[in-house]
């Protein structure tokens, strides 16, 4: 079986979805002046990257960014094949500070959960959210994005992918059906 694929969002739906996050983030925050923003390998870090951007376009601050590797904390490390590992980096000590973890698609909870476990390793955070430009829902695990860029109802046979410039060449959402190329 072939797969196909169907543009979800185009460049101009994730950018006015990235400020909309931003604009959430900086509302119940207050400003974001404390807030940190930390991205989950891959797509995750560039995603925290353009939101850290249009929080400081709208408020003038810089707002730091971290990069997460889950790698290590997975559930399913029997299960897979051998991960490389990626960068872990926290600019900031995030001890009594919020943090917003960024990811491109929330799908089972299993990588969040793997996350929150990486992360109370590096400190006590005051709060964790979550950011996520996608939930596909069926969630395995009791967890829920504070912020959506865009909620896509799936079947279990299909796949969500998030394009981000930094790391595919182009911003955009994809769902693509039957196997994969």
């Amino acid at each position: 079986m072939t797969a196909t694929s169907a543009v979800v969002m185009d460049a101009d739906d994730v950018r006015r979805a990235i400020h909309r996050l931003a604009h959430e983030i900086i509302e119940r925050h207050h400003g974001a002046d404390r807030v940190v923003l930390v991205g989950i390998h891959t797509r995750g870090v560039p995603l925290a990257e353009a939101i850290a951007a249009a929080i400081g376009e709208f408020e003038g601050v810089a707002v730091p960014v971290g990069e997460l590797d889950i790698g290590l904390y997975r559930d399913d490390l029997s299960r897979r094949r051998a991960t490389s590992l990626a960068r872990t980096s926290l600019p900031v000590d995030i001890t009594d500070r919020p943090v917003v973890l960024v990811d491109d698609v929330l799908f089972t909870g299993r990588t969040i959960r793997a996350a929150l476990d990486a992360l109370s390793d590096l400190g006590r955070a005051e709060r964790i959210e979550l950011a996520v430009m996608v939930d596909r829902g069926h969630r395995q695990l009791p967890i829920r994005p504070d912020y959506v860029g865009k909620n896509i109802p799936t079947s279990l046979d299909q796949r969500v992918v998030v394009s981000v410039a930094g790391v595919d060449g182009e911003w955009g959402v994809f769902v693509r059906d039957g196997e994969e190329p």
